[in-house]
């Protein structure tokens, strides 16, 4: 397989989806102040995240049902190198 790139266009970023990733656009509506200027409010904002929310949840039900089907394979496989043993012998 070659190591092909997406374009820039369809690329995600790799957050969960509860998390919202920093863009350009929060970035350039931050206010701005010269050097005279006090700050009318906090320098930057901090994110801070519910502890619910804090723990995703995830579905495993796929996992399991491949868990089952390579068990399934792996038995069958070991019952054929049985069986196949007693012609050997």
């Amino acid at each position: 397989m070659s190591n092909k790139k997406k374009p820039k266009k369809l690329r995600t970023p790799n957050v969960p989806s509860g998390q919202v990733a920093p863009t350009a656009v929060a970035a350039a509506t931050a206010p701005v102040r010269s050097a005279g200027q006090p700050l009318s409010g906090p320098a930057r904002q901090m994110r801070t995240a519910p502890a619910a929310a804090a723990q995703p949840s995830f579905d495993y039900t796929y996992v399991r049902k491949d868990l089952g089907r390579i068990a399934v394979l792996a038995g069958s496989f070991i019952a054929v190198l049985i069986v196949l043993s007693f012609f050997i012998k």
